[in-house]
């Protein structure tokens, strides 16, 4: 079969490359699938350069969510059959063509959820509804986040709607702008025009912000410290800059702010089992009704990975890069 492997850590452009692999086979509890699509996520390329949290033995095949088929089932496994369309995520090595996963982790995906939706519709989405959970914030309380015209701002934005937690979203340029209000999402700053942060009083009509998530990280972060209130939470749950976390000590300690990190992966681990089933079961209800859409802005084949990374981190883009099998 085609895989992306990498055989050292580095830039994925410089790393990514498609080779013949013998295909797995599944072992006990485990199911082999056929890729259909797997979305490029932030933290697959920050495992391909060797900085996230674990780093795969190498050489090693990148990828952690996808939309396929189940191609062949291992002993023990009775709960999803072959030819069953699923979703999973916290996977390892989707980036081929074949892959395997625990019968327990995949998904089955209705038919009325599009492929397109179904390959990111676990990591970022149940983050963000894990987030939410998290943040505790009562329905009329204000959060802020950054970065809101990413996949986890939007989610967050949707998400934090149908509670009826007000979300201050925080973006760069006009045309990330028009795409969060086209989606009837606001109010939205843009951090690039002017005196923006003296507009904040005027959009939230100078309520509390009880909340900040900041993927950005650097000077990002104390920039959301700065609109944080008085005993307020900031929650890093990214570094799209590459920089370290800046926050000035005088607004934690006068603000007797609490500063804490968001790795979805582990919070998933350690989610109570009836819990994780009640939020799949929220979002594919979503997904299923039309409610929860997720797009794709570009899909390339295995052997064009490299591409398609640089792709994924150039700006502009509304939607997900997405990586596809061979019988896409």
């Amino acid at each position: 079969m085609q895989a992306v492997v990498i055989e050292q850590f580095g830039e994925p452009k410089d790393v990514l490359g498609a080779q013949t692999v013998p295909a797995p086979e599944p072992g006990p509890g485990e199911v082999r699938l056929t890729m259909t699509l797997s979305p490029i996520h932030n933290h697959d390329l920050a495992i391909v350069r060797g900085v996230y949290g674990y780093k795969p033995p190498l050489p090693a095949i990148p990828g952690t969510e996808a939309v396929g088929v189940v191609d062949a089932v291992g002993p023990g496994v009775d709960r999803v059959q072959v030819g069953q369309r699923v979703a999973v995520a916290g996977a390892r090595a989707a980036w081929a063509e074949f892959f395997l996963a625990r019968a327990d982790q995949v998904v089955p995906m209705p038919p009325s959820v599009p492929d397109e939706t179904a390959c990111q519709l676990l990591a970022m989405p149940l983050s963000a509804l894990m987030l939410l959970d998290d943040l505790g914030v009562e329905p009329g309380r204000w959060i802020v986040v950054n970065a809101a015209n990413g996949a986890v701002g939007r989610l967050v934005n949707l998400f934090a709607k149908q509670r009826g937690v007000r979300v201050l979203s925080l973006v760069r340029g006009p045309s990330s702008v028009r795409a969060l209000t086209d989606l009837g999402y606001g109010p939205v700053l843009d951090t690039e025009t002017e005196g923006w942060t003296d507009r904040v009083a005027e959009v939230t009509g100078d309520e509390p912000i009880v909340r900040a998530v900041d993927q950005v990280s650097g000077p990002a972060a104390n920039t959301l410290m700065s609109l944080l209130a008085p005993r307020g939470e900031l929650i890093s749950f990214g570094a799209l800059s590459g920089q370290p976390l800046v926050v000035d000590t005088g607004a934690v300690i006068f603000k007797q702010a609490v500063v804490k990190g968001f790795w979805g992966q582990q919070r998933g681990a350690e989610i109570d089992r009836a819990d994780y089933v009640r939020l799949i079961t929220e979002l594919v209800g979503l997904a299923a009704e039309g409610t929860l859409r997720l797009e794709l802005d570009g899909e390339y084949p295995l052997d064009k990975a490299g591409d398609a990374a640089v792709a994924s981190e150039t700006p502009g883009r509304n939607g997900k890069i997405a990586l596809h099998g061979s019988a896409r």
